[in-house]
């Protein structure tokens, strides 16, 4: 063999570097094109399940395949196969919009293939990592003393939050004894309200607290936690023997982005000694909007808020920032540092002990990119005009008959309803069928909810790309199809 040859795919080693760089141009092209034209597409795929795996080869190929013939495939198979989560019409869940400066952050990251274990593992996005917490730190107005991380999701950024609750109280010594089989420790008690994320249910599942031990707090009727229903909650488990853990205050909640009094219970978490963590996954990016700040009255109370770069802030998925009180807490509660991870650098923050993980993506270069990329001020102008978005939409259907507004409109979700003659669980069924209409159409995605137990429609407005018009065609569409379904 000749060694001065390249080596290919076929022979040995990576790609030869050309073949790379003609594969990165056509994928920029490709990615680019995408976002272009991505409003093109319906937003969900009109795909019946196993469509897409029938076109797929049952076994992987024997021989090398040459990478336009990939992207050949991808073009064809894969990207009109997604549901597009880019689409200006996608008003469904949360937004989790890709900007370019975020997408390009991506790509190098994948590029660079870095593990941010240890602070020797790579210095840049260890350091690169605090830095950049400590800009969205200041962009939302939270104290100095708070220290950020990232991690995957706000599901286990508020695990590791409950966790490390869970090890600082006093004499439990659950990191040494662990819970199973021990008479000395009572049951465990940790709070939400009714309208929490499930995320808190599943942390509360595996870390040993158990679902009996989670308690759901009432809310009002603006959807809000009820502070008094809270300190009576915790007062009738500590009389029954139970232990209260944590507190899980919201601020922009999953179905109605309502904002939990957070000031009263933090007063009250202060006085039981309770952990105080605060879900701001949506609606934490919209602290960087100084009108909007006062809806987070009392969260620099808390011992551990989360926020989504990912969710708001215009960076891909994946993109969660826990931000701690003290990060102490976090390292007390999973360092574990093995022989063969040993290191001689002293005082440098090795990210591993501050959750479960030890292989760490670098997910901070992209969120870098978008912050330098747009500045606060141009974070901050976009969220602005999805907030007016939102209260352009909810005047709307406040004045089209037959709608309601099913919930305040604090940030930039609106949820609402159809109200056609009939009994609430009729108007339920047509609210069923008139979401279905609309997603089937093709332009728009709207999702669904149930507050107060009555089937509610759910607009999130947070892509990048959705404008005025996008808002307007997916209220028309809406409206007209209701038209249609009424008799």
């Amino acid at each position: 063999m000749d060694s001065s040859r390249k080596p290919s795919a076929g022979s040995g080693g990576d790609l030869p570097a050309d073949e790379l760089r003609s594969a990165l141009r056509r994928a920029a092209d490709l990615a680019a094109d995408y976002l272009e034209g991505v409003g093109d597409y319906p937003v969900l795929p009109p795909l019946a399940p196993g469509e897409l795996a029938a076109k797929l080869p049952a076994a992987p190929p024997r021989r090398p395949q040459p990478m336009d013939a990939v992207l050949d495939d991808y073009r064809e198979l894969i990207e009109p196969g997604v549901t597009h989560w880019n689409h200006p019409g996608f008003l469904a869940y949360f937004a989790i919009s890709g900007s370019g400066p975020g997408i390009v952050g991506e790509t190098l990251s994948a590029a660079l293939n870095v593990n941010a274990m240890l602070w020797r593992t790579s210095p840049a996005a260890t350091e690169l990592e605090e830095r950049v917490c400590d800009w969205l730190r200041q962009m939302v107005g939270l104290p100095a003393g708070f220290r950020g991380h990232i991690n995957d999701t706000a599901s286990i950024s508020t695990l590791l939050a409950l966790a490390a609750a869970r090890h600082r109280l006093p004499g439990a010594a659950i990191r040494e004894r662990g819970m199973a089989g021990r008479v000395d420790l009572p049951p465990l008690t940790v709070y939400a309200s009714d309208q929490a994320h499930s995320s808190f249910d599943k942390a509360a599942m595996t870390l040993g607290f158990g679902l009996e031990q989670v308690r759901r707090v009432p809310s009002d009727d603006a959807f809000r936690m009820n502070p008094a229903a809270l300190a009576a909650s915790i007062a009738e488990d500590r009389a029954a023997g139970r232990l209260p853990v944590a507190v899980v205050a919201t601020v922009g909640t999953t179905s109605t982005t309502s904002v939990d009094p957070i000031e009263e219970i933090s007063a009250i978490c202060a006085r039981e000694r309770l952990w105080l963590h605060v879900d701001a996954a949506y609606a934490g990016s919209a602290a960087i909007c100084l009108e909007l700040r006062q809806l987070f009255a009392g969260w620099e109370a808390a011992d551990s808020i989360v926020m989504n770069p990912h969710k708001w802030l215009f960076t891909p998925v994946d993109c969660s920032v826990l931000f701690v009180r003290d990060v102490e807490q976090l390292v007390s509660t999973f360092s574990l540092i093995p022989d063969y991870l040993q290191s001689a650098e002293q005082g440098v923050t090795n990210l591993m002990d501050l959750g479960l993980q030890l292989g760490r993506r670098f997910r901070a270069l992209k969120l870098w990119m978008v912050i330098r990329a747009f500045g606060v001020d141009g974070l901050a102008e976009r969220i602005r005009e999805h907030c007016r978005l939102a209260r352009q939409l909810a005047g709307w259907i406040e004045t089209e008959p037959g709608f309601e507004l099913a919930a305040p409109v604090p940030f930039s979700v609106v949820c609402f309803r159809a109200v056609p003659p009939g009994s609430p669980e009729e108007q339920d069924r047509f609210n069923e069928r008139l979401l279905a209409e609309v997603n089937a159409v093709g332009p728009i995605f709207l999702s669904h909810t149930r507050l107060r137990d009555r089937y509610v429609l759910h607009a999130a407005i947070g892509n990048i790309r959705t404008t005025e018009e996008h808002v307007r065609q997916a209220w028309e569409l809406v409206r007209d199809v209701a038209g249609s379904l009424r008799p």
